[in-house]
């Protein structure tokens, strides 16, 4: 077979049925998660103003090296977003809401990085963001709720990697001492990460090459560094976790992808995944943020998880397959006329998952259809029930018989028919 004209772009592919539904499924499962917990949607831009992303932290590869950005035709520099949490802390600036903010969001970002397994160029994110309290109880609160949605779809071998960064008045003394500690073994450090280390010594930590390992094992912790409001929120935030039973595991070196994070940070990690890429969800404090984005000094924490990635590990471990998406109904009619077309519409209206054939393909091709369909029940009209002002009623999964019965009464004979 010749290949296409056109296939889509490195790192991106297309999501097709029942792929979709599932996700579908997904999604509506966060939402009901995020709304039991008091969270509104947000759906911001996919694109930002370059500089909405420069805050995030130049020294980071996501801004550094992965950002898809562009000139438009107004001469703006535009950047699509490489993760939500920026976006939603520009529109607060914007819209000013009311405190705390708590948002939930889904939709697709966008990062140039190497595709490979559950990681593309184009990705689905859900997540949840809360502006305006620093109350370590909401740190809190966000975990639980994600590690509630995890046990919801099924997934029992996640972990919850968890930290503190530290405030941002601890940063400096603890950067002075993961700089010097890394200048003095700098023979032992990958070139990536010497290149790292001139910008921000804290995002070597996060190097995932084996080179570094033994070294950043060794490394200096933040948790000496921390200033003793910082250490009593940490405090506080184990303490709420353990209260609502939520098992974690202390991860002194655990730094996340970005610069803005300040205090708790996290991963859920998932055991299922045989790959270098366990993450499947995380976040943090980002309490600095929305005024480095030109709002009020509010702070802020929330979290996101990849959909690929976390369904990966749903099919390690057999668990939120996906939903069925067979009809209940499917409509035969050979008469030529507007029968087939004003059935199906009557059953829909009623309620029904309803399908047929077109094409005016003879009855022998359109009982295959619907055999084929996966659906329990078949509705035929011919000439005979046509004239008659009936239709047949076939069910199609069992050996009852087919029945004959007037067109009004075609609605609770299918009900009557149908799985409960």
């Amino acid at each position: 077979m010749a290949r296409p004209s056109f296939q889509a772009a490195p790192g991106t592919r297309d999501l097709i049925s029942p792929t979709t539904d599932r996700w579908r499924a997904f999604v509506a499962l966060f939402a009901e998660e995020a709304s039991s917990s008091g969270f509104g949607q947000i759906v911001p831009p996919m694109f930002e103003d370059m500089s909405v992303f420069t805050r995030l932290g130049e020294a980071s590869d996501v801004v550094s090296k992965e950002l898809y950005d562009f000139v438009d035709k107004g001469d703006r520099h535009l950047a699509l977003r490489p993760e939500f949490t920026a976006s939603v802390c520009r529109a607060f600036a914007e819209n000013r809401q009311l405190t705390p903010w708590k948002v939930w969001y889904a939709g697709p970002a966008f990062r140039y990085d190497k595709p490979q397994k559950g990681r593309y160029r184009q990705f689905e994110q859900v997540g949840a963001e809360v502006i305006g309290s620093n109350d370590p109880d909401l740190d809190v609160e966000l975990i639980a709720m994600a590690a509630r949605f995890y046990e919801r779809l099924g997934l029992t071998d996640v972990t919850l990697q968890l930290n503190t960064l530290g405030d941002a008045s601890d940063r400096p003394g603890y950067l002075d001492a993961l700089r010097a500690y890394f200048e003095a073994n700098l023979d032992a450090l990958s070139e990536q990460s010497r290149v790292t280390l001139q910008t921000n010594p804290l995002r070597v930590l996060d190097s995932k090459r084996p080179q570094d390992a033994p070294l950043i094992e060794g490394a200096p912790l933040i948790t000496d560094h921390l200033s003793d409001e910082a250490e009593a929120a940490f405090e506080r935030v184990k303490a709420g976790l353990m209260a609502l039973n939520i098992e974690f595991t202390l991860t002194p070196r655990l730094v996340r992808g970005l610069d803005y994070y300040t205090r708790t940070a996290f991963e859920f990690v998932a055991g299922s995944l045989d790959s270098a890429q366990t993450a499947v969800g995380g976040g943090g404090r980002y309490d600095g943020l929305v005024a480095n984005l030109g709002g009020p000094d509010e702070p802020g924490v929330g979290f996101a998880l990849g959909i690929d990635r976390t369904l990966l590990a749903c099919d390690a471990s057999g668990v939120f397959p996906e939903p069925d998406t067979t009809v209940d109904v499917w409509v035969v009619a050979t008469t030529g006329g507007l029968d087939g077309l004003e059935i199906a519409d009557e059953l829909r209206r009623a309620g029904l998952a309803v399908d047929r054939s077109f094409d005016h393909r003879s009855m022998k091709a359109q009982m295959k259809a619907a055999n084929r369909s996966g659906a329990p029940v078949a509705v035929i009209i011919g000439a005979d029930e046509a004239a008659a002002a009936t239709v047949s009623v076939r069910p199609l999964l069992d050996d009852r018989d087919q029945v004959v019965v007037p067109r009004a009464e075609m609605l609770a004979t299918i009900k009557e028919l149908l799985p409960s």
